[in-house]
């Protein structure tokens, strides 16, 4: 019987123990907090949205081409039974994948209930601050050896769960490449003047993000403006291509549409002018009435230098064009992303080209598997960050023998 030990009581780390269990290892899981589970807890507003149905693989990101061979319709389909496994009934809506209670602390629950069946042994408040591989086997703290090591510490990402990066200090002494972790799924900041006035509103907008003149993503959905930048999911889906390349030095800004059913400024001029002639006797603001938000019109009409009370027949094609150009073509320049403290996962970490990627095992160390976050894989909302964690877990699991 081999023995495993895996660092890490999360989504990986649990998945891996309980397959490599089942193959009939013995099995330890190191917890640092005091408690397993703290990231799958705050997951999905507190549901833990687990999967999607949409399972495009762009919804995947990583700086090596290689992610394919993880997110496949084999593996997709084996995470789906290992969920069915241990007790999980999904509710799906619009293609998200929650527990059916709609509580996060279910998905715990099953988790740790299996992996008490098959007696895996679970010690929390475990520091692991030294790891060394001597022979066949591993040493951790000088205190427990092991015959297979698992990786499975998280990223930088929500420090107060735990994370705090020392799993890319080992993988780097057993001479992995890090590919440097920065925030993803985090909000993103500006020095935009007019935000402050802007503060607080929530939209549906188009967001597209650029690096000089080359398009690199588009989002689209609910926008929240900030004092200091702009948030929402919309955004947070474009924030680890910011910290990739604001980390490169290289300028990037957005545009947003804050009427994404329109394209082109023409459009919109279109649009106004046949709105204009149905209900007359407008002002340029009263015409904005039940399609923007009172304080968002006011504040783009400011920008546009247009008087609120001044009427739609009385605007130039100058005044049009502005008004345009700030309400389906409003410039951001982007300075950075909030902290790790805010950022939801970790884009970066072990390079994929370094991973067996049909059973996670180090191609530097043999015996030693890497998992979840820790590796260079971030993802979108929509639970394709979970996805990815618990594909990692249960391929690591189930090839150790």
């Amino acid at each position: 019987m081999s023995k495993t030990l895996i660092i890490g009581a999360g989504a990986s780390g649990l998945a891996c123990a309980i397959c490599a269990a089942r193959n009939g290892n013995k099995v330890i899981l190191l917890e640092r907090n005091s408690s397993s589970c703290k990231k799958i807890l705050v997951t999905g507003n507190g549901r833990c949205n687990y999967f999607n149905i949409d399972q495009d693989i762009h919804h995947y990101h990583s700086s090596s081409n290689v992610i394919g061979k993880i997110i496949n319709k084999s593996n997709l389909d084996e995470i789906l039974l290992f969920f069915d496994s241990i007790g999980i009934v999904p509710r799906i809506k619009n293609g998200y994948y929650y527990p059916y209670s709609n509580q996060a602390v279910s998905m715990k629950e099953a988790l740790l209930t299996e992996a008490k069946l098959l007696n895996i042994s679970i010690i929390t408040n475990y520091l692991v601050k030294k790891i060394e591989k001597i022979n066949e086997e591993f040493i951790i703290n000088d205190d427990i050896k092991c015959d297979n090591l698992i990786l499975s510490t998280g990223g930088n990402a929500y420090p107060k769960t735990g994370s705090d990066g020392m799993g890319y200090d080992f993988a780097s002494k057993f001479g992995h490449t890090i590919i440097k972790p920065l925030p993803a799924l985090v909000q993103l900041k500006s020095n935009e003047k007019c935000l402050k006035k802007l503060c607080g509103i929530r939209c549906d907008a188009k967001i597209s993000l650029y690096e000089g003149n080359k398009l690199l993503k588009e989002e689209t959905g609910e926008l929240q403006l900030t004092d200091y930048g702009i948030s929402g999911i919309c955004v947070f889906n474009l924030s680890y291509l910011v910290s990739r390349n604001l980390e490169n030095n290289k300028k990037v800004h957005v545009i947003i549409n804050f009427l994404p059913f329109l394209n082109k400024k023409d459009d919109f001029i279109k649009y106004m002018d046949n709105r204009n002639k149905k209900i007359k006797s407008r002002t340029v603001k009263e015409l904005f009435d039940g399609i923007l938000n009172y304080k968002l019109v006011n504040a783009l009409l400011k920008k546009a230098n247009i008087n609120v009370n001044k009427y739609y027949n009385d605007l130039d094609n100058d005044e049009k064009e502005e008004l345009a150009k700030n309400i389906i073509e409003f410039k951001l320049e982007i300075t950075g992303t909030n902290s790790f403290d805010k950022s939801q996962v970790t884009t970066g970490g072990v390079s994929l080209d370094e991973i067996n990627l049909n059973t996670m095992e180090s191609l530097k160390v043999k015996k030693l598997y890497l998992t979840g976050e820790l590796l260079d894989v971030d993802a979108d909302c929509g639970g394709y960050n979970l996805t990815f964690a618990f594909i990692s877990g249960i391929k690591a699991g189930k090839a150790i023998k």
